[in-house]
């Protein structure tokens, strides 16, 4: 599997904070794929847009993880330019995050962070935080085999 990274923070982009999640999502995934591509773009309409579409329709990645920008700030995107590039939205996901992380971070309904599918590229919007991505990335994790198989077509069970 194919799996691209991309880390959308001003700080992080421009050197003043380290991005610790965009590696903790890289150690988690490196068991169900390789990382193609690893980026840093600023909190940018169309830095973040190109990105996204590089890397689902030229790298043509099966995962796409984003951390950051999905809070209510002013600068925070990530959803926005998700949603005008997905073809279909998986809503589950979004829900399933906010729902299990809600009890040990109850700020996690602020979050905005959506997924969806564009081609056969799966994206997700992770939160910011270390600890919000080590929790959301977790949850979704065993789903994702499933995820892949429905977007290839492949047949599967149904109750």
């Amino acid at each position: 599997m194919k799996i691209g990274i991309i880390t959308v923070s001003d700080s992080c982009f421009n050197g003043r904070r380290v991005d610790k999640s965009g590696k903790i999502i890289q150690q988690m995934v490196s068991s169900i794929g390789e990382v193609v591509e690893y980026r840093i773009v600023p909190d940018d309409k169309g830095v973040l847009q190109s990105a996204l579409l590089y890397l689902t329709d030229k790298q043509e990645v099966d995962l796409l993880l984003t951390t950051g920008g999905t809070g209510i700030s002013p600068r925070d995107i990530t959803p926005d330019v998700t949603k005008q590039i997905i073809e279909k939205e998986i809503p589950g996901f979004g829900e399933l995050m906010r729902l299990k992380t809600f009890s040990s971070s109850p700020t996690s309904v602020l979050s905005r962070g959506i997924a969806g599918v564009r081609g056969k590229s799966v994206i997700v919007n992770l939160p910011g935080s270390p600890k919000g991505v080590k929790e959301c990335l977790a949850l979704l994790l065993p789903i994702l085999p499933h995820t892949f198989d429905m977007i290839r077509g492949l047949p599967h069970e149904q109750d």
